[in-house]
């Protein structure tokens, strides 16, 4: 990055010698590049130069907390300033079209450096996109509030939330916020096994409360009207990790918008979930690059 610290990253040439474009793919909170890679490999054979990063801080791109597992952010705007680096360089270097596609946190971080003009592709795919959490019905400043004051009464660095009775061990529901997939999430499994190193847990309180300031710079009057990429939201109404009522706002809000929903059938992961419903997710996306992003002429 442009201060020194290294990030993961993988390339894929794309089939075809990639002549359909470039697709730059942004992980969530605590994901590691791995989990996506049926998905890749689909874009990939599909004609699209696939890359994907892992964020500073999480995954093969280090710590920034006081553990291993602990997910730290000092500033989201850490996390834009790293996009807008990675995305310069690598439009650069690249055929367009130029897409970018976020999952969770990282589709929230994608439309923050959309609002904030940071980055100009030419279109955007979010998946179950993080712009609002699944909580209390509380009012955003409010819970910024509460948020900010943990950050005062302890370490912002310390985990906002428990992971399991033994540290280290898996929830025994997390499946059921992520997935109806059994096999998929076994996969995701088998990587945190086989590379221990990307494993991570919990939030802090620090991420956390930048989370809330983040979301609350999304909601400002006028943020999202300014933004006149095509945007393609998919999200879900079973979601109970980030808010599917404020994906869906966005899709409305978003002068290029466009909402994919889906309920009961998918949880948080939809592009891993079961055949059908991620068919669906990945048909979707390709009608909307297929359309809003056509292949370059030669």
């Amino acid at each position: 990055m442009a201060d020194g610290h290294d990030i993961r990253r993988i390339d894929w040439p794309g089939a075809n010698d990639g002549l359909r474009g470039s697709i730059l793919f942004l992980p969530g909170r605590g994901d590691f590049y791995e989990k996506y890679l049926e998905t890749l490999d689909q874009w990939h054979r599909d004609g699209w130069r696939v890359t994907a990063v892992d964020w500073r801080g999480q995954a093969g791109s280090g710590r920034l907390g006081e553990d291993a597992v602990t997910g730290h952010i000092a500033d989201f705007s850490d996390w834009v300033d790293d996009l807008a680096y990675v995305w310069r360089s690598w439009k650069s270097e690249t055929r367009g079209p130029h897409v970018l596609a976020g999952h969770s946190m990282g589709g929230h971080l994608v439309l923050r450096a959309l609002v904030d003009h940071r980055i100009d592709p030419d279109a955007v795919v979010l998946t179950a996109p993080m712009l609002g959490m699944s909580g209390p019905p509380l009012p955003l400043a409010v819970l910024h509030g509460v948020a900010r004051i943990m950050t005062k009464v302890g370490k912002p660095t310390r985990p906002a939330w428990k992971w399991s009775e033994k540290p280290g061990e898996m929830p025994a529901n997390r499946r059921d916020l992520l997935t109806h997939d059994a096999e998929r999430y076994a996969d995701e499994l088998w990587w945190r096994e086989k590379r221990p190193e990307l494993v991570m847990g919990p939030g802090s309180w620090g991420w956390v409360e930048r989370a809330y300031a983040s979301v609350r710079r999304l909601e400002e009057a006028g943020a999202m009207e300014d933004v006149e990429v095509p945007v393609l939201v998919l999200s879900t109404a079973a979601d109970k990790l980030v808010s599917h009522p404020s994906a869906a706002r966005a899709a409305q809000r978003l002068p290029k918008g466009e909402l994919v929903a889906f309920g009961n059938e998918a949880r948080h992961e939809i592009l891993r979930e079961v055949d059908p419903v991620r068919d669906r997710a990945m048909a979707g996306v390709a009608e909307f690059l297929n359309r809003v992003a056509p292949p370059e002429v030669a």
